[in-house]
């Protein structure tokens, strides 16, 4: 990707996520990026392209974030319950905080692509990319059923970050949350 996509790209992901998706536009996109009017309708021809370039950034950005929760677990094959939680849970909060605004605009693709297939054909792939890291965890935790459990915790995260986003408090705690959800599964396995 060159430079000057990214930057435009990197703006999209500003506007969708302290503006919504009603406020992307190419000129919002310009202005953002601090390009001439048109630059990003020159990589990117109409809003549906933008849409789905946008959710290509995303996924990089996802994968490189998954992939530096994973170092922080360690290569071992066993991992610690208590330690998986409150990595989970601090993931979590670093989610809603310091990159709010991603996060922001990834609920904003995802509710744009209930109305647009191939959008919502490329949230599939990722999510099977991500599904795959994270059922690799949680069959190291002892689940029988990895896949299962890693969308159930996904779910609960998911959540979480809707409602701390669009409800923010200064009391975001969500390790309770996951470590009540892992002890709930692991009681089945």
């Amino acid at each position: 990707m060159t430079a000057r996509r990214q930057q435009v790209l990197d703006a999209a992901i500003q506007v969708l996520g302290t503006r919504g998706t009603r406020q992307l536009t190419h000129r919002a996109v310009d202005a953002e990026a601090g390009l001439a009017a048109g630059s990003t309708s020159n990589y990117f021809r109409t809003r549906q392209a933008l849409l789905s370039g946008v959710l290509r950034r995303l996924s990089e950005l996802d994968i490189a974030a998954w992939g530096q929760f994973a170092v922080r677990l360690g290569d071992t094959d066993d991992i610690d319950p208590d330690v998986f939680a409150e990595a989970v849970a601090g993931f979590t909060v670093e989610l809603a905080r310091s990159a709010r605004v991603v996060t922001m605009a990834r609920q904003a693709i995802f509710a744009e692509a209930t109305f647009h297939e191939e959008l919502s054909r490329q949230i599939g792939v990722l999510r099977r990319e991500i599904g795959e890291q994270g059922s690799r965890w949680l069959a190291r935790l002892g689940s029988p059923t990895p896949q299962a459990d890693f969308w159930s915790l996904m779910a609960l995260v998911d959540g979480l970050l809707l409602h701390e986003c669009t409800n923010p408090g200064t009391a975001f705690h969500p390790a309770p949350a996951v470590h009540a959800l892992l002890r709930g599964l692991r009681a089945t396995w």
